[in-house]
């Protein structure tokens, strides 16, 4: 599909660029253009090229073929430097900052005002106060990183980019660790970046975000460019059918839950101020929502279930039997599991291939007399490698070139072989593009229906109240309400609770 030619001559234009690597051809005729004043969607499924097409841009890596203009001009992306000089700055999902140095510190990093071989920080301190001033934003640059929230990092990384001078600004997953206040902030600073000119190139996977805030829509697929669309003539179902190139008939597949009695009972639960006093029940075939702001105690609660952290006060007991949990050793051997919300970082050992990742904490399954039976771990996580439908050319595969998709279904696929009878999920499709996430809301499925009892974390709403069976909301650490007829209830509801 084609759009009709700007009158104007357009800020950015990338045309025809194609880049493989050994084995992969990652970007196809690889097309994207963005006006001054805009803000424009890059969208797609895991793997269909966003990210390169990005690293082109951003000098990361050299396009094999293809051109890239800038105000009309050709201009070759030969490294990161090449990059800013053309006023281009890319803000990733994993931030780019020293933690120990201050704000005002990052923004300046490398392009320190000096004087007589001093840094002139009285200057900078005050270039970085007016460059807050300019994102409505109060932090004081004196600050460290490592004391800011991610939300605060953030606009120290956008500051950073408008330091330099950047006229095209691309914000890569902006959203993925922000609560929905921290999100509606963000969204305004977008627009207002828009108002002052530059061009913005939105990444995520939030496609209300990009209704909200985004002008016209780029989706690729399998590394080509599918279609640019204006979004306000998009509808969601036509974006997702582009995205994933069919339809689906629902975000999130219905079933018919068959719910039975109380399996984990949780009763007074503290852990300092993060955790305070919390008691639910979790019963056979049930899926139960665990939601609120970020910072109200959630995944501190998994955490303390799983032994990661250890409790204060509280009483555990699963099918009747109290639990002592000290570790996630004991956990494990209770029949509980936790699919981190962090699955890189915590979930993975992303060095190692996808068959070890596998076995770890299975090594008592597979081991006789200190050695792996290494047949016997391939012949285990083959089955699941069907049954989950996961994408490697072979169970060698490093962990951290996959998808995050199919690195969230090893994750899945490593505590399933452990027969888990409490799955403990947090964040479960952060990061995860519509097509996989449909795959991974009906694995869950599939363990609540097989007489698991599933405990989800998530921030995101709609997929709080599509997927579960009842939602209890935290506020400040404690239970501020529960949900039980959640076919009623609306995001609106739930944050009433989560906010007081």
């Amino acid at each position: 599909m084609t759009e009709a030619l700007s009158p104007t001559t357009p800020l950015l234009e990338m045309c025809g660029i194609e880049k493989s690597f050994p084995g992969v051809r990652a970007v196809v005729r690889g097309e994207f253009n963005l006006r001054s004043g805009e803000v424009h969607a890059l969208l797609g499924e895991n793997g269909a090229g966003k990210s390169t097409l990005i690293k082109v841009l951003a000098g990361a890596h050299r396009a094999d073929s293809g051109t890239i203009r800038v105000d009309g001009r050709n201009v070759h992306m030969d490294s990161p430097h090449d990059a800013v000089r053309e006023g281009i700055a890319v803000i990733h999902q994993e931030f780019n900052l020293v933690p120990a140095l201050s704000a005002g510190a990052n923004i300046f990093l490398g392009r320190e005002s000096t004087q007589g071989g001093l840094i002139r920080k009285d200057e900078e301190h005050e270039a970085a106060r007016a460059l807050f001033q300019r994102l409505d934003s109060g932090i004081d640059p004196g600050t460290p990183c490592r004391d800011l929230t991610v939300a605060q990092q953030q606009l120290v990384e956008i500051a950073k980019a408008l330091s330099q001078k950047a006229r095209i600004l691309v914000m890569d997953e902006p959203t993925a660790a922000l609560s929905s206040r921290e999100v509606e902030k963000l969204l305004n600073i977008v627009r207002e970046l828009r108002n002052q000119g530059l061009g913005i190139i939105y990444v995520s996977h939030r496609l209300d975000e990009v209704f909200a805030v985004c002008d016209r829509a780029t989706v690729m697929r399998d590394g080509e460019h599918i279609a640019t669309e204006a979004v306000a003539g998009l509808t969601r179902g036509r974006l997702i059918e582009l995205m994933v190139g069919r339809k689906l008939e629902a975000e999130f597949p219905r079933r018919t839950p068959d719910i039975g009695p109380e399996r984990l009972v949780v009763r007074g639960l503290s852990r300092g101020r993060s955790v305070q006093g919390v008691s639910f029940e979790l019963r056979r075939g049930e899926i139960l929502g665990l939601t609120g702001l970020v910072g109200a105690g959630r995944t501190e609660v998994l955490r303390l279930l799983f032994g990661a952290d250890r409790a204060d006060a509280g009483r555990v007991t699963l099918d009747g039997r109290e639990l002592r949990i000290r570790s996630p050793r004991d956990a494990i051997r209770a029949g509980i599991c936790l699919l981190t919300e962090d699955r890189k970082r915590q979930g993975l050992v992303l060095g190692l291939s996808v068959r070890e990742n596998f076995g770890l904490p299975n090594l008592p399954r597979f081991s006789r007399v200190g050695f792996v039976r290494q047949s016997s771990e391939r012949s285990a996580f083959e089955s699941f490698v069907r049954a989950l439908r996961i994408k490697i050319p072979d169970q060698e595969q490093t962990a951290r070139n996959l998808s995050g998709g199919n690195q969230q279904k090893v994750v899945l696929a490593k505590w399933l072989q452990t027969n888990s009878e409490i799955v403990l999920i947090d964040e479960p499709t952060r990061g995860i593009d519509v097509g996989a996430k449909l795959e991974i809301y009906h694995l869950i499925n599939d363990l609540a229906a097989g007489g698991k009892a599933v405990l989800m974390v998530s921030s995101e709403l709609p997929e709080v109240l599509g997927m579960c069976d009842r939602i209890l909301v935290m506020r400040e650490g404690r239970i501020a309400g529960e949900i039980q007829d959640v076919s009623r209830a609306t995001q609106q509801q739930i944050l009433q609770l989560a906010t007081g």
